[in-house]
């Protein structure tokens, strides 16, 4: 994404709005003994929980069901990040607007936590790169919490951050982050069993975010749209698309939690393909919330689909 002027203007009016109502806000949140935790994308915010226990409050600075690509801050979100003793990002340009917070709060007492850090992030390789050369991710792909053993990585990442900012609490958030490694591997190990054992696998999406799974567990990805839900193929490209997914046999073309866009309709009819939906985590639904899920309940979901998916 592309610096906005508009977002400048919004961060320098949110200082001098807020300004003295900043130290009291910090001074109640140092006297509750538990660090304000902001995030992007929703696994970072359950990574920080699990982490975290009862030394940590985290929260996704998200809307439900949001598109977390085209997502700003409003003046409200810079307040509470102010606020904040971290706040948790990806990285690889996914969060556009994240290098204009890091500059409009450094003289805060904010620590900026960058979530993948350490992590060598995918090219963007989708079939529609040369035709959507703009991505909004910069050309690299950040969906790495899809993959669990990276995951392991963004989770000690925040781990050594918390550490740092609270090292009495260290034996609780390493034992804390243990537990987690053990599920993010055990999940690594459902879905190699699911793929090992499946008859087919090419799968059909909407848009390319799984470009994790097909680097490790041997899936390939046949994307209608590029990273971006907004990217879609040209009429050339469609035709080869629907081409594609008949000669693999595909019966399921797969959408996202949050976003139906009407290009994969298309294919979704032209192949008379059944659709099935994957949860990205960018975002919980408010359905999501109702229910409690958290990032294994859905990830454990994504399973059951692809097992679908993949025969």
């Amino acid at each position: 994404m592309k610096s906005k002027p508009l977002l400048s203007v919004l961060l320098a009016a949110t200082f001098t709005l807020f300004g003295c109502n900043k130290q009291e806000a910090t001074e109640t949140a140092k006297n509750k003994n538990v660090l304000t935790v902001y995030t992007t994308v929703y696994p970072l915010q359950d990574f920080a929980e699990k982490i975290g226990g009862n030394y940590v409050k985290a929260e996704s600075i998200y809307p439900p069901g949001i598109e977390a690509h085209t997502f700003e801050p409003t003046t409200e979100t810079m307040k509470k990040l102010a606020d904040a003793d971290a706040f948790i990002y990806v990285g690889a340009g996914m969060e556009g607007f994240v290098d204009q917070t890091i500059q409009a709060l450094q003289n805060e007492h904010v620590t900026f936590i960058e979530g993948a850090k350490g992590i060598q992030f995918l090219d963007s390789t989708d079939e529609h790169e040369a035709s959507t050369e703009e991505h909004d991710d910069g050309n690299k792909d950040p969906h790495v919490w899809l993959d669990p053993i990276l995951s392991i990585q963004v989770a000690e990442n925040i781990k050594n951050a918390f550490i740092e900012l609270k090292p009495e609490a260290k034996d609780t958030f390493e034992k804390n982050f243990a537990s987690l490694k053990q599920q993010l591997q055990q999940l690594d190990k459902q879905f190699q069993t699911v793929v090992n054992n499946a008859p087919k696998k090419e799968i059909l999406v909407s848009h390319a975010a799984y470009g994790y799974w097909a680097k490790r567990y041997g899936i390939r990805e046949i994307s209608i749209a590029g990273l971006s839900p907004s990217n879609e193929p040209s009429q050339k490209e469609l035709a080869q698309i629907i081409d594609t997914a008949k000669k693999h046999h595909i019966r399921y073309v797969i959408f996202e939690q949050n976003v139906t866009p009407k290009v994969a309709d298309i294919v979704k009819n032209e192949i008379g393909a059944e659709p099935l939906r994957l949860h990205n985590l960018e975002t919980l639904t408010e359905e999501d919330r109702e229910k409690k899920k958290d990032y294994f309940s859905i990830m454990n979901e994504n399973i059951e689909v692809l097992k679908k998916a993949l025969q």
